[in-house]
C-alpha cells in the first residue's frame, strides 16, 4: 500500500468516525403533538423579520426545519432545495422557516446568499432547540447547535399546531420531498 492509499484509508475512517460521533436527534414530537408555540428574530431576503408560529398557523401549515450551521455544505444544499420549492410549499398554502442556532447577521447574509431571498432563516434559542428535541449531539454531548429536524404543523385553531410530520436525518436530500408531501396530504392542494 502506498503512503498516498493509507492517507486516504487514514481521512475516510476518520470521516467515518465523526459521522459516528455525530448523533442526530429523535424527533420527539411524534405526530399529532401539540407543537410548542416560540417567537424569534431572522432575516428574509437580508432584512429583519419577526416570526410567532401561532401567528403563522393563522396562514395555514408551517414547515419549521432546523438545520446545524449556516454556509456549511449540507445546510447550504439544504437552504437552495427549499428555496428552489417555495413555489410549491406556497402554492400548498404553507409557509417555510430554518431554524439554526446562528447569529442574526449570519442569517442575514444566509438568507440572500444561500436562501435566494425566497424564504426566511431565524436564531432558535436553546429553549426552542429543546422543545422541539432538535439538539445536536457529538458523542453524546451537546453541542450548543440545532439537529437536521423537519417539522411539518398543521393549524389546530385557537393559534396552536399539531405535529403532522417529523423527520430526523443528518443526510439533507429527503427533508424537502417529505415535508412537502406532508404539507400536500394535509391541504389537499
Amino acid at each position: 500500500m502506498t503512503t498516498r492509499h493509507i492517507s486516504l484509508l487514514a481521512s475516510a475512517v476518520g470521516l467515518g468516525l465523526l459521522a459516528a460521533a455525530l448523533h442526530p436527534a429523535v424527533a420527539a414530537l411524534p405526530k399529532g403533538a401539540h407543537a410548542p408555540d416560540f417567537a424569534t428574530q431572522g432575516a428574509r431576503a437580508g432584512k429583519p423579520f419577526a416570526f410567532r408560529l401561532g401567528e403563522a398557523l393563522k396562514h395555514g401549515p408551517v414547515v419549521l426545519y432546523f438545520y446545524p450551521k449556516a454556509f456549511t455544505s449540507g445546510c447550504t444544499m439544504e437552504a437552495h432545495a427549499f428555496a428552489a420549492a417555495i413555489p410549491q410549499f406556497r402554492a400548498a398554502g404553507a409557509s417555510v422557516l430554518g431554524l439554526s442556532a446562528d447569529d442574526l447577521p449570519t442569517l442575514e447574509k444566509f438568507s440572500t446568499q444561500e436562501c435566494s431571498n425566497a424564504f426566511p432563516v431565524a436564531t432558535a434559542s436553546p429553549q426552542t432547540i429543546a422543545a422541539y428535541d432538535a439538539r445536536l449531539t457529538m458523542v453524546g454531548a451537546p453541542t450548543g447547535l440545532a439537529d437536521r429536524i423537519t417539522y411539518v404543523i398543521a393549524p389546530d385553531g385557537q393559534n396552536r399546531g399539531k405535529i403532522v410530520m417529523a423527520y430526523a436525518a443528518m443526510d439533507w436530500k429527503e427533508h424537502v420531498p417529505r415535508a412537502l408531501a406532508a404539507v400536500k396530504a394535509i391541504t389537499g392542494k
